[in-house]
């Protein structure tokens, strides 16, 4: 078994030449895209609390030899979504769920688009016909479209693992899952965290799994994992008769939040000195501070009942960036005689 798995970088031009389209168009959609891309990748930051996240997490022993890859952000639909068992009517699949720098191409939504990167990459099945098994982490940011509120922003970062095998090696159970999880929970929070275990479900795993850590007086949804589909198997040309295996997948947002007591996604993106300085490890608690008083402002419009409200959240985000909070829906109603027919009125607080 090796001590440290390789370091692999997949061919980024497709996304590099997207990426220079994008910043030559004038419209809307394609400046999002392009402050998009352009944010840091916050977990190869240094001081940044996902990247202590994620040191401690690909430091676990658990993780022994396991290869660390880096993919395009631009990705196929192919990549994102068909090879991965995502149903043709995901919500996922939405253009008011997803970005669509161009057709059949999305900013990827997840890590686990690493799998097919990773797995049809030659040194890769040269390793595991060497070995028996092979292995990797990915994390960085992802992209979907979303509504405004503390636990929410339009990019974010998630990491991802997985492990194949062969089956004469290894037939991999639920306890192979609990255990990776486990190992994750206890690293991040501690060996004395209380944790039970949920099923769940995934479409490219089955069975899948969570882990629910109790942390103060509640018990947290924090990381999930399950056991490689078999039609997903296949779709990656692998013979399941042949071959078995785990993967895991979060955000490592929500898990920093808990563990630093960070009340707001838009802290992870500060510049802010007074922010910055107060992370120094994992164990850092972060404390309040604020140049802003707080400013509340109604707002109401009558639109097509078939409207996307992610769409009017886009918009909130393109003129006032990270200065709004929260975008709370107030009221909603229709009235034929005053808006006419389809139409409908929301009112939200910002």
């Amino acid at each position: 078994m090796l001590d440290q798995g390789q370091t692999i970088k997949i061919d980024d031009r497709e996304d590099l030449d997207l990426r220079a389209q994008l910043k030559e168009q004038a419209d809307p959609n394609s400046q999002r895209l392009t402050r998009l891309l352009s944010l840091p990748d916050l977990t190869r930051k240094e001081n940044s609390p996902l990247k202590f996240l994620v040191d401690r997490i690909v430091a676990l022993s658990i993780f022994k030899g396991f290869d660390i890859i880096t993919v395009p952000e631009i990705v196929g639909t192919k990549e994102n979504f068909d090879l991965l068992n995502t149903p043709l009517d995901h919500p996922s699949r939405r253009e008011t769920d997803t970005y669509y720098p161009a057709k059949d191409k999305v900013l990827r939504t997840h890590t686990t688009v690493m799998w097919s990167f990773y797995l049809k990459e030659k040194r890769v099945f040269e390793m595991l016909k060497k070995r028996g098994w092979v292995g990797a982490l990915c994390h960085g940011k992802v992209y979907r479209r979303d509504e405004i509120d503390r636990n929410h922003y339009p990019a974010f970062h998630q990491i991802d693992g997985l492990y194949i095998c062969e089956r004469e090696k290894k037939v991999i159970t639920k306890n192979d899952l609990v255990e990776v999880l486990v190992s994750v929970v206890k690293g991040i929070f501690g060996p004395k965290i209380k944790w039970r275990v949920l099923v769940d479900s995934f479409p490219f795993t089955d069975p899948s799994v969570q882990i629910e850590i109790k942390w103060g007086d509640q018990w947290l949804e924090t990381v999930g994992a399950g056991v490689v589909r078999n039609e997903v198997l296949k779709k990656l040309n692998f013979d399941p008769k042949v071959y078995n295996g785990w993967a895991f997948g979060f955000g490592l947002e929500r898990l920093a939040m808990i563990k630093m007591d960070i009340p707001d996604i838009r802290i992870f993106w500060s510049d802010d000195e007074r922010i910055v300085r107060q992370f120094k490890s994992l164990d850092s608690v972060y404390k309040a501070v604020s140049k802003y008083p707080p400013v509340m402002r109604d707002i109401s419009f009558i639109v097509d009942a078939k409207t996307s409200l992610n769409n009017y959240y886009e918009i909130v985000r393109d003129c006032a960036g990270d200065l709004v909070e929260e975008i709370k829906l107030l009221d909603k109603y229709k009235d034929e005689k005053k808006f006419g027919k389809g139409k409908i009125s929301y009112t939200f607080r910002i």
